[in-house]
C-alpha cells in the first residue's frame, strides 16, 4: 500500500490524517489496518517501538466502532505518559466524530477521572492499575466491548502487569476483537494470546535502523532544576538555532515558552489548547523563521513539515523509544545534517538505556555548554557581522555622528561604551546562571547500581556475579567497582545492562535495585 486512499477509509479520517501530514502508511500500519477492517481478525502486531503502532489500531478502531452509550473500546499502556499519549493521538484521528476518549491513570484525581468517565466514554485508555481501580469502584463495566488493545505488550510483561491484564480480560465479554502490539513477543504474553484470543493472526515487520545518521545524537546529564538554564545555554551557544523544543506536557510548554520570551528569544508554541487559526499563524511564522524556536508537545508537533531545522531539543526525555525517533527525526532530513539532544536527570538514565537499545540509537554523553564558550562564540558572531556590515553597508549618513561622538573620547572606550548599551550584560560571565557539575552514579555510558544484597545475605564478589550471570545473563566482564556491604552493594555497569538488571531482579522486589544517589 502506497497511501491511506487505498484503504478505503472514510473521508473524514483521510482529512483527519492528511491535517497530521500523514499520507502513507508505515509497514506496521500497512499490515494491520486493511487486516482488519476486511476480517475483523485478531491480531498481534509485532514491530519495534516507532513504527506507528497507535496509528496502527486506532485507525480501524475509530472507522469501525458503534455507539450505544456503553465503552466499545479499551486500550491497556504500561505508562500514564503512553496513556495520554495514545489518548491524544485518537482524539487527533476522531476529527468531527461523536466519540469520546478517556485517559485514566495513576498520579492523577481519580475524582476527575470518574467524572470524565461518568460522562459518557466510547474509549478508554489507561494503566492497568487505575483501570482496576475504577472497576472496583463500578465506574467501569467492560461487558460490552467491541475492541480490547494491548499496547506495548513486551513492556507490560517487564513491569509485572501480567496479572492485571489477565484480571481486567477476565470481565470482559467473549464477542469482541483483539489486537496485542509490541516491539517483542515473549511466550508468556503468547499465552494470553491463545487462552483468550482463540484464532489469530501475527503480522510482523522486520526490524530496521529507525534513526537517520544525518542526524548527530547527543545527551546532557542535568538536575531538573538546570533544565532551562542549559536550554539556555544552547541556544546561546548555536547562533544560528533553528529547531523545535518537545515538552511531555502543555503546562511545561507554556512556561518554557514563558521564561523564553522574558529572556527575548523569538519563540512561540504549539499543544492541544491551541486553537486551529493560532496554530496556521505560528507554524507560518516559523516556516518563515519570524520565530526560530518553536516549544511543542508531541502530538501538537505531528504534522509539522519543516526539512531545514538545525536542531531538535528533548527538554522533557520522552518516554519510550518511539517518541524519541518520532521527534529526533524531525531534524537530519532531505540530505541536511541536524542534532538531537536530550536533557537526562540522572533518575532517567535507565529509560535512556531502554531507547537507545530499541531505537539503535548511538546517543553520546557531551557537557553543557560553558559560559567562556557561550561568550566566545557570541564575540565571533558579532565580528563576523559586523565584518559583513562594513563590507556591504552604506553607512555614510553616520559619519558626521560617529565623529561628533568620538570628540576627544577614546575610540575604545566609545565601542565598549555603545556595546554595553546595546547588550547590557551578555557578554559578562557574572550574568550567567551556575549550574551545578552533576556527581551522579552516571559516568558516560555507565551506571553505577545499589542493590540491595550484602554480606548478610551471604554475597562476596564472586556470588554477586554468579547472581547477575544467573538472573539477568550478564558477563562478569561487563561488571566493574563491585563493593560488598553489610546489607547492600554497589556496582557499575554499562547502561544497557543496567536496564536488563533493573528490570529482571526488580521483578522479585521491585525496589531490589536502583540507581545508586550521588
Amino acid at each position: 500500500m502506497s497511501s491511506f486512499n487505498d484503504f478505503n477509509l472514510s473521508e473524514e479520517m483521510v482529512a483527519a490524517l492528511a491535517e497530521k501530514g500523514f499520507t502513507s502508511p508505515s509497514p506496521i500500519q500497512a499490515l494491520v489496518i486493511p487486516e482488519f477492517l476486511r476480517e475483523k481478525a485478531n491480531i498481534i502486531g509485532q514491530a519495534q517501538t516507532g513504527t506507528g503502532k497507535t496509528a496502527a489500531f486506532s485507525i480501524p478502531i475509530i472507522e469501525s466502532i458503534t455507539k450505544d452509550g456503553s465503552i466499545k473500546a479499551v486500550v491497556l499502556t504500561p505508562t500514564r505518559e503512553l496513556a495520554i499519549q495514545v489518548c491524544e493521538e485518537m482524539y487527533s484521528l476522531i476529527g468531527k466524530r461523536d466519540l469520546r476518549v478517556s485517559a485514566v491513570y495513576g498520579g492523577a484525581s481519580i475524582e476527575q477521572q470518574v467524572r470524565n468517565v461518568r460522562k459518557g466514554s466510547d474509549i478508554i485508555v489507561g494503566t492497568p492499575g487505575r483501570i482496576m481501580d475504577l472497576m472496583e469502584r463500578k465506574v467501569l463495566n467492560f461487558s460490552n466491548l467491541e475492541f480490547f488493545v494491548l499496547d506495548e505488550a513486551d513492556e507490560m510483561l517487564n513491569m509485572g502487569f501480567v496479572e492485571d491484564i489477565e484480571h481486567i480480560l477476565q470481565t470482559t465479554n467473549q464477542e469482541k476483537n483483539m489486537l496485542f502490539f509490541s516491539a517483542t513477543m515473549p511466550s508468556s504474553i503468547l499465552q494470553i494470546a491463545k487462552k483468550y484470543m482463540g484464532k489469530f493472526k501475527t503480522l510482523k515487520v522486520e526490524n530496521k535502523e529507525l534513526t537517520t545518521k544525518l542526524t548527530e545524537q547527543i545527551y546532557f546529564e542535568v538536575r531538573e532544576g538546570d533544565k532551562f538554564e542549559a536550554l539556555c545555554r544552547v541556544l546561546d551557544f548555536e547562533q544560528d538555532f533553528y529547531g523545535i523544543i518537545f515538552c511531555r506536557t502543555k503546562v511545561e510548554v507554556d512556561e518554557v515558552t514563558k521564561h523564553l520570551k522574558n529572556r527575548s528569544y523569538a519563540v512561540d508554541c504549539l499543544h492541544g489548547d491551541i486553537t486551529q487559526s493560532q496554530r496556521t499563524k505560528t507554524l507560518a511564522e516559523f516556516k518563515e523563521k519570524i520565530v526560530n524556536i518553536l516549544v511543542a508537545t508531541d502530538v501538537a508537533a505531528r504534522g509539522i513539515d519543516v526539512n531545514n531545522l538545525t536542531h531538535v531539543i528533548n527538554y522533557s526525555m520522552p518516554q519510550e523509544a518511539e517518541s524519541y525517533v518520532h521527534r529526533i527525526g524531525r531534524t537530519g532530513r532531505a540530505g541536511q545534517k541536524g542534532i538531537a539532544i536530550t536533557f537526562v536527570t540522572p533518575r532517567e538514565m535507565s529509560r535512556l538505556g531502554i531507547i537507545k537499545k530499541v531505537a539503535k540509537a548511538d546517543i553520546k554523553k557531551q557537557d553543557v555548554p560553558q559560559i567562556k564558550d557561550i561568550i566566545k562564540a557570541k564575540e565571533e558572531y558579532l565580528q563576523a557581522c559586523l565584518g559583513e556590515i562594513i563590507a556591504e553597508s552604506d553607512f555614510n549618513s553616520y559619519n558626521a555622528l560617529a565623529k561628533r561622538i568620538l570628540g576627544d573620547n577614546d575610540p575604545q572606550a566609545v565601542i565598549a561604551a555603545l556595546l554595553r548599551h546595546q547588550y547590557q550584560d551578555e557578554f559578562l560571565e557574572e550574568s550567567y546562571a551556575k549550574i551545578e557539575q552533576n556527581r551522579s552514579a552516571v559516568s558516560g555510558d555507565n551506571v553505577k547500581l545499589f542493590v540491595t544484597l550484602g554480606k548478610v545475605d551471604g554475597m562476596n564478589p564472586r556470588a554477586l556475579l554468579d547472581v547477575l550471570h544467573q538472573s539477568c545473563k550478564i558477563p562478569g566482564r561487563k561488571v566493574r567497582d563491585i563493593r560488598i556491604l553489610e546489607k547492600f552493594s554497589f556496582i557499575t555497569v554499562p547502561l544497557d545492562e543496567a536496564e536488563i538488571i533493573m528490570r529482571k531482579l526488580n521483578q522479585k522486589n521491585k525496589k531490589m535495585v536502583e540507581v545508586a544517589k550521588s
